[in-house]
């Protein structure tokens, strides 16, 4: 079974395909600036070498239809006909309460999710245009909706609501959602494979750190509390995301600094978290500061530990002990000094890591000691993989 993977954003569109049987990527590429006349769209197919061209790419469908082409393409592709594809897989952020799992697509589907839109503005309309532009292409093709929030649908009411009036609950849906719940799921699931051992049966702290970041406490396989709320905003301090703040601050600031809505939404989303205090959010860029002695960065880099730290600890106290803790994602893989940092602080756990293990990446991998009493692990993320597989199920 060959499983056509889609990301669609308001502006791009990411691809990979798979061949399930062994669950082997065929094939993968992007597409940037859609909407313009100098689009990029770059392609590989496996065994083969990458292309790139620049070309006019006003909308969606012919973004997606430009890549089916590459597909088939007799020198760059890989396959000989797009018929061959059974499936396409589509990532989308938001399932609110109406999806706990993936679905196959109809038209009731996509009406539910068109009413969900206000929930993610910035990121399902364009899923679901990504919809219609590949069922436009391919009417015949199976089309699954696979949702970012929907691991995080096991949590149970004491962890999803918030305390404000019950009737606001009842009549907007305001309450935790959780995101990254694709990443969380394939993470937990490859530790609990690492660790040789049932996921049913452990307590695993997934930590996806990134530009955007959440924690998730997994318990028994199943999400029972994340720290991304009713947005991404909540939780940690990310890239550029303020992360938790006191609400009353927010009408504080808005007040002095005489701001709009869309102003205030826009310093907490793009202006805020590691760029906020130190001017860079690139943690590689906070890392040379460090070196260099620049305070700020010092100051946002402790920052940034503390509060990680700090939800993992919440989250073991949540399920009541801890058998794992997972990084994953670009910060999370790739950040030696954050991972001893964190471990250190945690040493109360019982944790111990392997220095030298720890300067590896870009591999699943223990890096504590035999002697640790909690498990760590890095596991590089793979969302495209975690769509393909749902779709493929559920085909």
């Amino acid at each position: 079974m060959k499983i056509f993977v889609l990301n669609c954003g308001s502006s791009s569109v990411k691809y990979k395909l798979y061949a399930m049987e062994n669950e082997e990527v065929l094939a993968e590429g992007r597409v940037e600036r859609i909407g313009q006349e100098n689009a990029v769209i770059t392609h590989q197919s496996t065994g083969k070498e990458k292309v790139s061209k620049t070309m006019p790419i006003l909308e969606h469908t012919v973004a997606i239809r430009e890549s089916l082409n590459l597909l088939i393409h007799p020198e760059h592709g890989i396959l000989a006909s797009v018929d061959e594809i059974d499936a396409v897989g589509h990532r989308v952020v938001h399932g609110g309460e109406s999806f706990s799992d993936s679905v196959l697509i109809n038209e009731r589907t996509k009406e539910i999710l068109d009413s969900l839109a206000e929930l993610a503005p910035l990121h399902n309309p364009a899923n679901v245009t990504g919809i219609r532009a590949a069922e436009k292409i391919m009417p015949q093709t199976p089309q699954v909706a696979v949702f970012d929030t929907a691991f995080h649908s096991t949590i149970p009411p004491h962890g999803y609501l918030y305390a404000i009036p019950y009737k606001v609950y009842q009549r907007h849906k305001v309450r935790r959602y959780g995101f990254h719940g694709t990443s969380h799921k394939y993470v937990s699931q490859r530790t609990a494979e690492l660790m040789g051992r049932n996921i049913e049966e452990l307590k695993i702290v997934s930590c996806h750190l990134g530009n955007g970041g959440s924690i998730a406490a997994v318990c028994n396989g199943k999400s029972i509390d994340t720290s991304m709320g009713f947005t991404p905003l909540e939780g940690l301090m990310m890239g550029t995301r303020s992360g938790d703040i006191d609400p009353g601050a927010i009408f504080y600031i808005m007040k002095k600094e005489n701001l709009t809505l869309h102003e205030i939404d826009s310093m907490l989303n793009k202006h805020s978290g590691l760029y906020g205090i130190a001017g860079v959010s690139d943690m590689r860029d906070i890392e040379k500061g460090i070196a260099e002695g620049d305070k700020l960065c010092t100051i946002a880099f402790d920052i940034y530990e503390y509060r990680i730290r700090k939800y993992i600890g919440a989250y073991v106290a949540a399920m009541d002990g801890v058998d794992a803790i997972v990084f994953t994602a670009g910060i999370g893989e790739n950040t030696p000094s954050l991972r001893t940092a964190l471990c250190s602080n945690l040493s109360y756990l019982g944790i111990e890591i392997d220095p030298e293990l720890n300067k590896l990446r870009g591999q699943d991998l223990e890096i504590s000691t035999p002697q640790s009493k909690v498990k760590v692990f890095i596991v590089p993320t793979d969302e495209e993989l975690v769509i393909a597989r749902d779709t493929a199920a559920i085909v």
